[in-house]
């Protein structure tokens, strides 16, 4: 098997196999990220991807229950494509339950429903799909490519095709300046198709990045852990679901986990108490330690 570049993944696909179906990401624009600055995007060949999965299925034989294709946006493939990369995947491992992809909504746009639709009949479980914030100028900052609309829009689409969404919001993107619309339109937007998951990250500066330059020159400010957790809570407060809530990733301040609607009353109540904890027996906001 080979891997070009940096091995980026979901914490959630740590047990899956890695077949790396593209380099880089064709959007690689977003003013927070430096996943992929240094990497010329492209997609690699069918049938190198498919020797991949030979030289998998040899090593590691046919009991492989999971697979994940990075790099980013991985969606992005021509759905023949796509669909023979993921049958010849179930004809390499027959125990196979989930296969997933990092997807962006600028890049669902280009598929039907019933691309879609055959990507699910192949065998396409999930798409880890990065929606940072539901708030529009927030988007436009950042420059993530898409609005608020284009996202429910597509997340139903997905939904309606039967594929899992995993979304990701990014605690803190907005800043001090737009914290409450960051809380409150997110979770307006999350509601509107209701992904199956909802992931938290909390945004850190990404030295390099035209976000943390602007965190060095003061047009940027980041949210203190209380701030951050007081965010986390109005957001949560407006969420009603159904979806599964989790933050899984160290970068967050809180460990709060549960089914919404109905674990709501208890992960506001954890996050009430964190607000009680002094401010210095968190981390410092703007730590490193991906």
């Amino acid at each position: 098997m080979r891997y070009e570049g940096t091995v980026y993944r979901p914490p959630s696909e740590a047990d899956s196999l890695l077949i790396q179906a593209t380099i880089g990401c064709p959007h690689n624009k977003c003013t927070f990220c430096g996943m992929y600055q240094t990497t010329n995007f492209r997609i690699r060949s069918v049938a190198d991807i498919k020797e991949d999965l030979r030289t998998a299925r040899d090593y590691h034989g046919d009991k492989v229950q999971s697979i994940f294709f990075p790099d980013g946006n991985t969606i992005l493939i021509k759905t023949d494509q796509l669909v023979e990369i993921l049958n010849y995947a179930q004809a390499m491992f027959p125990y196979l339950k989930r296969m997933t992809v990092y997807g962006s909504a600028k890049y669902f746009k280009l598929k039907s429903l019933k691309e879609f639709q055959r990507l699910k009949e192949a065998g396409l479980t999930r798409i880890h799909s990065g929606m940072e914030s539901g708030d529009n100028e927030i988007l436009r900052r950042v420059q993530k490519g898409f609005t608020p609309s284009e996202m429910i829009e597509e997340g139903l689409k997905v939904r309606g095709a039967g594929i899992e969404l995993s979304e990701y919001i990014l605690v803190g993107i907005g800043g001090r300046e737009r914290t409450r619309e960051h809380a409150i339109e997110s979770a307006r937007v999350l509601n509107a198709f209701t992904p199956d998951f909802v992931r938290l990250r909390t945004y850190v500066p990404w030295e390099g990045t035209p976000l943390y330059e602007d965190h060095q020159q003061g047009r940027f400010h980041l949210l203190s852990p209380h701030e951050a957790l007081k965010e986390t809570h109005l957001l949560v407060a407006n969420l009603e679901g159904p979806f599964q809530l989790l933050s899984d990733h160290v970068s967050n301040f809180a460990w709060v986990n549960g089914s919404i609607p109905k674990d709501k009353p208890s992960i506001l109540e954890t996050l009430e108490q964190l607000l009680s904890v002094p401010e210095d027996r968190f981390r410092q906001a703007d730590s490193r330690f991906l």
